[in-house]
């Protein structure tokens, strides 16, 4: 129990730190922005075109398919196991940019669907990996510094969707 208070007290000060950066309104319209492309419409546009133009047989729209039929109910579990309170609520006196979708934080799911898509796209189009995986760390960045995730939530999420994205890659390019 020590461990996790220490874990939890390092990153309390990380948190306190990163949002005691933010210096005006333009980073937080540019988070809003970063966080908005991982709230999953995205994703159903980007299966919707792979299936209209090459239907059901393309590997990446069966990889994309699985992953997440594995990754949001696993995801779910985890958030509704651990129950990690958000920093609004954790923290006396804090109040976040945005209003969150759900009452938990751990583990970041915008982060874990973001991994998961860059993962998946940097796996059939290795040319793009720099760019997919800048995207998706801006978007586990932004939900930081719209203070509604913990910095350990991020780097959960980022494991869970990296692990459900190899595991799918696996099981449909076997």
């Amino acid at each position: 129990m020590k461990l996790i208070n220490a874990i939890h007290k390092y990153d309390v000060s990380l948190f306190t730190w990163l949002l005691n950066t933010r210096t005006h309104a333009d980073l937080i319209r540019l988070c809003r922005c970063m966080s908005w492309t991982g709230n999953g419409p995205l994703y159903c546009a980007l299966a919707g075109s792979i299936y209209w133009s090459d239907g059901f047989q393309n590997p990446l729209l069966q990889t994309i398919l699985l992953a997440f039929l594995l990754e949001r109910p696993v995801y779910f579990v985890l958030k509704n196991g651990f129950k990690r309170n958000r920093p609004s609520a954790a923290l006396e006196n804090f109040q976040s940019s945005i209003i969150p979708s759900d009452q938990f934080s751990f583990p970041s799911g915008h982060t874990s669907a973001a991994i998961l898509m860059a993962t998946l796209l940097a796996s059939f189009y290795p040319a793009s990996m720099p760019a997919l995986f800048c995207w998706a760390g801006a978007v586990g960045f932004s939900r930081v510094m719209l203070g509604v995730h913990f910095p350990t939530d991020i780097l959960m999420g980022m494991s869970l969707g990296i692990g459900i994205a190899m595991l799918s890659l696996g099981a449909v390019l076997s």
